[in-house]
């Protein structure tokens, strides 16, 4: 059933490619097939997907013209969970296509749906593929695809996004291809099948594993690689961005793990191998947010953040390689468990945020969040969506973010209580670290849903927004209430995830959900998220009866604009995130004033914080100067020294004939 399936899925996504081709010069019937066949596509791989979590795998192979590779599909586990992400994200982008994909009337609505449908198959095939020249022509593919819908608009910013991560792509996958042609000279074969039986000595080992980690790592944005992202991810239609943020990065993700706990599973894993994981985890979690926090953009913003919570999975996926390390397979498996349940909630949220980005973008024509405000009294529905999404992103309880971070918190400390001295170091290090960029996660999506939706308008457009249309709500609001799901379903769910993590491990699973609670085998700590939203909701309708009491008895008044010093108030003058918190600062005055007195200074706080930012402004370009531009600079020499070959010169081209001859005429008289 799961081969017939995705067989489905294939031929919905192939009709659909040629149909939206085919009617690219009347855009309503190419938009509307192409969305139709799309949604029926993802609905069936998203069902082959669900059954190959539950199912033990299955392998189907069929010969190809090439004599040295099959062409090999493995279902298991692992590979479900990615065909489940990126088909659930497939459905929610299709369905807001349906609306978006006005915006595009009379540019190609066509083209983009034959290339979404091509990159959507493409990236289902990655995941599924089990002989490595089949996986590297599908991934060449997948990347050729996404190229085509970053540069679609064709302005200035699109055309230098997508020649970034065209070069960046094809940097990654050198470095894949290298690994993998390692593997197949010691084992003979292109089939993934040999290379889990290969015993690698421990420098070709590291080797495979080191080419393999960076180049999946450039495809899923980790830091120092990850300048590309915030420049492709934005420039692409909204809801390509949230298959590429959401689904396409997942990739990078999927390739580690496969690499590291799958193909090199009859080697020796190194300790070292997991800390390095963990290291650039931490970097990329940290820092991302923090750059996220200094945008405006609110597409580059949700892209920085994405960067941050690769770093997330991948501190999860470095627990796990230190638990293989050091022989404890608790650590290994709840560490695996952790990052691959972030990934599918990273998904689902990012998904829903940069679909509803898309929508505040439809109706204001503006990427720059300063310039919206007000939001949520013409867009009511996407405002709950939006802060349903940015409350799972920040990991607040109850909602899925909190889930699975929750399980990274727990694989960090449970691999410190029952580590030694450096490995306690560092999980104490990404622990510290996972709590700051929580907070600034915080922070960053209180300033980007306070100024978008809430005060007022800041700026005169020719006409009040108003909701967007009912294709882009559903869409967004699917992926919302995933992660509503996901979070109070959490102990539902991770039984499932850590029962792929164990079976990617290769060894039995743990129990961590007993009725609705959720816990670690041999910890105290325990939790249950359904109790926590019943406490939340009591909570909430309490202090709202206690407010409309309140209001009831001395009036609700009314309510004036702000008082600005006299002067008239306009659209350069809306509250601020600063008035919102006058009453608990007053409230919490002697506190602060001694955390002032005792801890630091406030010139000295302003000066840190100042630093910092000027810091991050010259660190940014860093990675471009010597990682990124240096080989584009390449590319292009290379490219305009090609030019001199062809000339148009007819002589030059009987000249090439002649010399080709001659060195054919040589070879075979050398050969005998």
């Amino acid at each position: 059933m799961m081969v017939e399936l995705l067989a489905a899925s294939g031929a919905l996504s192939v009709i659909g490619a040629l149909f939206s081709l085919l009617l690219v010069r009347w855009d309503s019937a190419a938009k509307f097939v192409g969305c139709a066949f799309g949604v029926l596509a993802a609905l069936a791989s998203l069902a082959s997907g669900l059954l190959a979590i539950v199912s033990e795998p299955f392998l189907l192979t069929a010969s190809t013209v090439f004599w040295f590779a099959d062409f090999t599909l493995l279902w298991n586990p692992l590979a479900g969970l990615i065909v489940v992400v990126i088909s659930l994200l497939s459905v929610a982008a299709w369905i807001y296509g349906f609306s978006y994909f006005e915006e595009y009337r009379g540019q190609g609505i066509g083209q983009i749906g034959f290339y979404m449908h091509l990159f959507i198959i493409s990236m289902l095939l990655v995941v599924l593929s089990d002989n490595a020249f089949w996986f590297l022509v599908l991934f060449e593919l997948m990347s050729l695809t996404s190229y085509f819908l970053v540069v679609f608009d064709e302005t200035k910013q699109s055309i230098r996004g997508g020649f970034m991560y065209f070069v960046m792509a094809h940097v990654g996958f050198m470095m894949i291809m290298v690994a993998f042609f390692v593997m197949a000279w010691a084992s003979g074969s292109f089939e993934f099948s040999a290379f889990r039986a290969l015993e690698l000595p421990i420098g070709m080992a590291s080797v495979v594993f080191v080419l393999a980690f960076v180049g999946f790592g450039i495809k899923a944005g980790m830091l120092p690689f990850h300048s590309w992202l915030p420049q492709a991810h934005p420039a692409a239609p909204s809801n390509v961005s949230a298959l590429m943020s959401g689904g396409m990065i997942k990739i990078g993700i999927f390739g580690i793990v496969k690499v590291a706990f799958d193909l090199l599973a009859g080697s020796d894993c190194q300790l070292w191998w997991g800390l390095a994981v963990l290291v650039v985890g931490v970097v990329s979690s940290v820092l991302g947010i923090a750059y996220a926090l200094i945008e405006h953009d609110v597409k580059k913003l949700l892209a920085f953040s994405s960067v941050e919570n690769i770093g997330i999975i991948l501190i999860g996926i470095g627990v796990a390689l230190v638990g293989c390390a050091t022989g404890n397979l608790l650590v290994a498996s709840i560490g695996l468990m952790a990052g691959l349940y972030h990934t599918l909630n990273h998904a689902m949220f990012k998904g829903a945020l940069f679909l509803g980005a898309g929508s505040m973008i439809y109706r204001t024509h503006t990427r720059n969040i300063d310039q919206m405000g007000g939001l949520s009294k013409f867009m009511p529905a996407t405002a709950i969506t939006f802060l349903v999404a940015a409350i799972s992103v920040c990991a607040i309880p109850p909602l899925n973010g909190f889930a699975s971070e929750w399980f990274t918190y727990q694989s960090l400390l449970t691999a410190a209580l029952q580590g030694e001295g450096v490995v306690m170091g560092f999980m104490a290090f990404a622990a510290a670290a996972l709590a700051i960029t929580g907070a600034l996660a915080v922070i960053c999506f209180i300033k980007c849903y306070g100024v978008a939706f809430a005060g007022k308008p800041r700026m005169n457009l020719p006409e009040e927004p108003r909701e967007a249309p009912t294709g882009m709500v559903f869409g967004t609001a699917l992926l919302a209430l995933m992660c509503i799901v996901l979070g109070l379903g959490v102990a539902l769910v991770a039984p499932f995830i850590q029962d792929i993590a164990s079976a990617t491990l290769g060894i039995s699973s743990v129990t961590v959900a007993s009725g609705a609670i959720v816990s670690i085998p041999g910890s105290d700590t325990a939790i249950s998220l359904l109790v926590v939203a019943v406490v939340l909701l009591v909570l909430t309708l309490f202090l709202r009866g206690i407010l409309g009491i309140f209001n009831s008895r001395h009036g609700a008044g009314v309510r004036d604009d702000a008082w600005a010093c006299g002067y008239l108030p306009d659209l350069s003058m809306p509250p601020s995130s600063g008035t919102f918190a006058t009453n608990v600062r007053g409230f919490f005055g002697p506190m602060y004033n001694a955390r002032d007195a005792i801890v630091e200074r406030k010139s000295l706080v302003m000066h840190a914080y100042e630093g910092l930012v000027s810091f991050l402004k010259k660190l940014e370009p860093m990675a471009d100067k010597y990682l990124v531009d240096g080989v584009t600079s390449f590319a292009k020499r290379i490219g305009v020294a090609s030019r001199g070959v062809e000339g148009g010169d007819y002589r030059r081209y009987i000249g090439y004939i002649v010399i080709v001859l001659a060195i054919s005429l040589i070879l075979t008289v050398a050969v005998g």
